[in-house]
């Protein structure tokens, strides 16, 4: 009796059946990273081997390793040069993510397992400059996708809009401190764009590296800018991520931005599914933004600590902290105000994540009084 065929089974296999075209711009790409002179995880790790074992396979979403690798292809000055597709990228093309996920966070093996969430004893921080003299910002910021849905570069107009009704539905049924207003940037008006961009708020098309991931597709279509009444309170759809939930304030109190946060998470879950892996934590576009994906970070003015850039970088690393420029990564400080953040969003909490920043600007500011 013949051997039943699974239920679709290429797909379930990763094995598809591969458009010829897919295939020569891989191997056309290939050769010219292997050629580069690029420094990028991309290059290191992937191999012939691995390239061989990975060209021909695809995804339940269609995904190809293509979707995978094309921005590094494309860039050469990458520091990564990957993106996940959809979320089943991270398994089906793990020869290829794990070591750089490994590499980029410090140590994240195979077999080892991110955390449950957990957001911790929200009393346990509180404000780091009560006195107003160093912290000019504070924010909170994580990512989240929808469950069922690819990520940006496999993404079909109509899904951009059926995730925009969802999450804009969502977003104006907040109430309290989070109630506000969503903007989409389909037929915004100039007065809420010049506002918007006044605010700092508004994100922009363009992004070299996302283009060439093929994360603009359909762009603006389901794209939008929610923020509450205050201020305070922000969330990109369809950026890079399908949401960037982010909570700000003037000034050193981590704690209240903190729960601010966590309130709205909380919240938004209640109502929306998200994409997450046991192993992985919560999963995003991008592999440096996996685990907790927080991003906890205050500009903070130290104009001593700045003559001795390396006292200050020494302190950092000590709570697994990344000191940038005023403007990010890649800029200057201007008048002595660094962008710093925590650097370590995968294997471990959410709170763990936050307390480390907030304890690594205490010291900071203890050092720049001393000097």
């Amino acid at each position: 009796m013949a051997k039943a065929k699974c239920h679709n089974c290429e797909t379930k296999c990763g094995k598809g059946k591969m458009n010829p075209e897919v295939i020569r711009k891989l191997e056309e790409g290939f050769r010219r990273l292997r050629t580069s002179n690029s420094q990028s995880l991309l290059k290191k790790y992937l191999t012939q081997a691995i390239f061989d074992k990975l060209k021909s396979k695809k995804t339940s979403f269609g995904s190809t390793l293509l979707d995978c690798v094309q921005s590094g292809f494309e860039n050469p000055d990458s520091n990564i040069g990957v993106y996940a597709p959809d979320p089943e990228a991270y398994t089906l093309f793990a020869d290829l993510f794990d070591p750089i996920i490994d590499e980029y966070h410090g140590g994240f093996k195979k077999g080892d397992h991110h955390p449950p969430s957990d957001w911790g004893d929200l009393d346990c921080i509180g404000n780091v400059d009560p006195d107003q003299n160093f912290v000019v910002s504070t924010r909170v910021r994580c990512g989240r996708s929808l469950a069922g849905y690819p990520f940006n570069p496999c993404l079909t107009e109509s899904q951009y809009k059926d995730m925009e009704k969802k999450v804009s539905g969502t977003l104006t049924c907040l109430t309290g401190e989070l109630q506000g207003k969503y903007y989409p940037l389909t037929g915004m008006s100039k007065t809420d764009q010049n506002q918007l961009i006044d605010d700092h708020f508004l994100f922009k098309e363009g992004d070299r590296f996302l283009q060439a991931a093929n994360a603009s597709r359909f762009w603006p279509t389901g794209r939008g800018i929610f923020h509450n009444t205050n201020k305070t309170f922000l969330v990109w759809l369809n950026e890079e991520d399908h949401l960037r939930i982010i909570s700000m304030q003037p000034g050193g109190n981590v704690g209240e931005v903190y729960r601010r946060l966590v309130t709205a998470v909380r919240e938004i879950e209640s109502k929306l599914k998200f994409a997450r892996s046991d192993r992985l934590g919560f999963l995003t576009f991008c592999p440096t933004n996996l685990g907790t994906t927080i991003r906890a970070s205050v500009h903070i003015q130290v104009p001593k600590l700045a003559h001795n850039k390396t006292k200050l970088d020494a302190t950092a690393d000590q709570y697994n902290l990344q000191v940038r420029g005023t403007r990010g990564e890649h800029s200057d400080a201007e008048d002595g105000i660094y962008d710093i953040s925590n650097k370590r969003r995968l294997g471990l909490t959410e709170f763990e994540a936050v307390k480390e920043m907030h304890d690594g600007i205490l010291k900071i500011i203890e050092i720049e009084k001393s000097l």
